[in-house]
C-alpha cells in the first residue's frame, strides 16, 4: 500500500499525538504511527486491557485524555506499526497487522522519546536485573511486581516512582540506592518548585518511603549483582560526587529483583539516518538534532520533538509537537502567517517558562564520567554480542578514534538493539581514551530502524507469484 499525506509523525506519545492533533486540525491529512498498541507513549502508557480499575493517578487520567482526543479527531491512527525505513522526500516504510505499508509526505515529525541508560556493572546480565524504565512498564501496564524484594538503584526522579510504585502494589522494597547526594536534590529544590504539582508528587513519594522505613543510600552505585539463575544479592558501593567509588563502606543486600537506571539518551535514529545535524549536550542527554525554536531540523521537512531532541520531560514535549504541528500546518499552507505567529509565539513562551524544571530533573539524570571510568575490565557493554570494557579498550590500542571504528573492530552495537542500549556508554568509553566526546562522534543510522522479520517484509506469496523473464535469444 502507497499512500501520499501532508504530514507523517513517528511516535505517539505526548509530543507526536499533540502534533498530530494540532496539524490535523488545521486542515492536513496526518499518519500517525507508533509501535505500541496504544498512544500515550511511556509517561501516558496504557494499562493493559482488564486493568483499567487498578490505576488511578494523574498520568492515567491524561493518558486517557489524550486518547480521547485521538479518537475523536481526524488523524489517521496506526498503531502496532514497525517502522523500519525512511528516505528523504520523504518515504516511511513499515510493517504491521496488515502487512506493509508505505506512506509518502512532503514532512515528516520524528518525536521517538527516549531510552533509559544503565551504566554497566558485573551481574546486570542476570534475569532480575531490569531497567527503570522497564519497571515503570510492569507496574503501570501490567500491575506486575518486578520481583518479590526489590531493590531501586540509580538517579533522577525515577527512583521514588518506582519505589512508591512497588510499594502501592504491595511488594518490598529493600533499598533505595541514589547516585546523587541530599543536597543536590535541596540545590535543585528551587527550579523544581517552578512545578509544584509535581514537586509536591515528587515529595509524597519520598514520604511515602519514609514512613515504611524503607533504608536510602545516598551517594551509593551497584557495585556488582551475583546470582546463579538470576539474581540474589547486590553490593552497594559508595561513590563521590563524580560517581566514582571510594574505598570503603560497601553493602551486601539480599534482593530476588534489581530495578537500576542512570538517566535517559534521546532517540534520535530517525535525524540520524536521515542525516541531519546534531550536537552533543550531556544535559540532555547525549547527541540530540540541531532544531530551531519551531522543531525544525537542517533537512528541509524534517522536524524533531519530544525526548527525542533532547531529554525535557512530558509537559514541554506536548508543547514542542504542538509548535511543530502549527509550524507543518503553516508551512503546508494550511494557516496563514499571523494565525501562526500568534499561536505559535505563546506556545513558545510556555515552553520557556517550564526550563527551569526541565534542566534540574536532567541534571539529576546527567550522565557521570568518573561513574563510566569505574566499569570493570570484564563487565559485558554490549549485551548483544558480548562485547566488554576490555575489548573496547582494545579496540582503541588497536586504532579506534570514533565510534563507526570501534563497531567496525568489535561489532559493538550491531545486535537486535542496534547500540539502543549500549552506544552511549561505549561512546563515553572511547571518548575518554580519545579525549574528546565530540570527537567521537555517533555510529551512522542506517535501515532498518527496528529489527524486522524476512517474512514479514515478504509477506503472503506462493511461487506462481515470482515472475519469470523470457529465456534470452541463443
Amino acid at each position: 500500500m502507497n499512500r501520499t499525506v501532508d504530514l507523517v509523525v513517528i511516535g505517539a506519545g505526548p509530543a507526536g499525538s499533540n502534533a498530530a492533533l494540532i496539524a490535523a486540525r488545521a486542515g492536513l491529512s496526518v499518519v500517525l504511527m507508533d509501535e505500541q498498541p496504544s498512544a500515550g507513549g511511556q509517561v501516558w502508557r496504557a494499562p493493559w486491557p482488564g486493568l483499567n480499575g487498578r490505576f488511578s493517578s494523574t498520568e492515567a487520567r491524561q493518558g486517557d485524555a489524550l486518547r480521547a482526543r485521538l479518537a475523536g479527531s481526524a488523524v489517521d491512527i496506526r498503531l502496532g506499526r514497525r517502522v523500519w525505513s525512511i528516505t528523504n522526500g520523504f518515504r516511511i516504510d513499515a510493517v504491521g497487522p496488515d502487512g506493509n505499508e508505505c506512506f509518502l509526505a512532503p514532512r515528516l515529525i520524528a518525536a521517538t522519546g527516549a531510552y533509559e541508560r544503565v551504566v554497566p556493572f558485573p551481574g546486570w546480565t542476570l534475569p532480575g536485573v531490569i531497567g527503570l524504565a522497564a519497571a515503570t512498564v510492569l507496574l503501570k501496564s501490567h500491575a506486575v511486581l518486578p520481583g518479590r524484594r526489590t531493590i531501586v538503584a540509580g538517579c533522577g526522579p525515577l527512583l521514588p516512582a518506582v519505589a512508591a510504585g512497588i510499594e502501592k502494589l504491595g511488594g518490598e522494597v529493600a533499598a533505595v540506592v541514589d547516585l546523587s547526594a541530599p543536597w543536590e536534590w535541596l540545590k535543585a529544590a528551587p527550579d523544581l518548585a517552578t512545578r509544584p504539582e509535581l514537586l509536591s508528587r515528587g515529595i509524597g513519594w519520598g514520604l511515602k518511603l519514609l514512613t515504611k522505613r524503607i533504608p536510602v543510600h545516598f551517594r551509593h552505585a551497584v557495585k556488582c549483582a551475583e546470582g546463579v539463575e538470576r539474581v540474589e544479592r547486590v553490593t552497594l558501593a559508595p561513590v563521590d560526587a563524580a560517581g566514582a567509588p571510594v574505598a570503603a563502606g560497601q553493602v551486601v543486600i539480599e534482593a530476588d529483583a534489581l530495578c537500576v537506571g542512570h538517566g535517559l539518551v534521546p532517540g534520535a535514529e530517525v535525524t540520524k539516518l536521515l542525516r541531519a545535524r546534531h550536537i552533543y549536550d550531556r544535559l540532555r542527554g547525549g547527541w540530540i538534532p540541531e532544531v530551531d525554536g519551531f522543531g525544525r531540523t537542517s533537512v528541509p521537512g524534517l522536524f524533531a520533538v519530544g525526548d527525542g531532541a533532547g531529554i525535557r520531560g512530558a509537559a514541554p514535549a506536548e508543547i514542542a509537537g504542538e509548535i511543530a504541528g502549527l509550524t507543518a500546518a503553516h508551512e503546508g499552507g494550511s494557516i496563514g502567517h499571523q494565525e501562526f505567529a500568534d499561536g505559535a509565539g505563546q506556545l513558545c513562551k510556555r515552553l520557556r517558562s517550564l526550563d527551569r524544571f526541565s534542566d534540574a530533573a536532567a541534571s539529576l539524570m546527567a550522565l557521570r564520567p568518573a561513574q563510566v571510568a569505574s566499569i570493570p575490565p570484564n563487565a559485558v557493554v554490549c549485551r548483544c554480542e558480548d562485547v566488554t570494557r576490555a575489548e573496547i579498550n582494545e579496540a582503541y590500542d588497536a586504532g579506534a578514534r570514533d565510534a563507526n571504528q570501534l563497531k567496525h573492530f568489535t561489532r559493538c552495537g550491531m545486535g537486535p538493539c542496534q547500540g539502543r542500549m549500549c552506544g552511549d556508554i561505549a561512546a563515553e568509553l572511547l571518548a575518554q581514551r580519545v579525549g574528546s566526546r565530540p570527537t567521537v562522534g555517533h555510529w551512522t543510522g542506517r535501515p532498518p530502524l527496528r529489527p524486522v522479520a524476512l517474512d514479514e517484509l515478504i509477506g503472503a506469496f506462493s511461487y506462481d507469484d515470482i515472475p519469470i523473464p523470457e529465456p534470452a535469444p541463443l
